[in-house]
């Protein structure tokens, strides 16, 4: 969960998108949830399913995402 949140950080940096508000708008993820699970990441609420906007729309390694090896984001080709 922390490498999701520090690749939303790095998308929200480098102006893909807007901020937390709008990548959850798009995905529709339930804002609540998605704050409340990155204040405490022991509370549960995450979902695979926010995973796949970064990998399919902003170009974040899935290798990365999940396991920590590699870099953030895919080269692109």
């Amino acid at each position: 969960m922390e490498r999701f949140y520090s690749a939303l950080d790095a998308i929200i940096a480098m102006k893909k998108i807007r901020g937390v508000n709008t990548y959850c708008r798009l995905n529709n993820i339930d804002r609540r949830n998605f704050i409340a699970q990155r204040k405490d990441l022991e509370r549960g609420w995450f979902q695979l399913s926010w995973l796949y906007p970064m990998v399919k729309e902003y170009g974040v390694s899935a290798k990365w995402l999940l396991t920590g090896f590699g870099r953030m984001f895919e080269e692109q080709k």
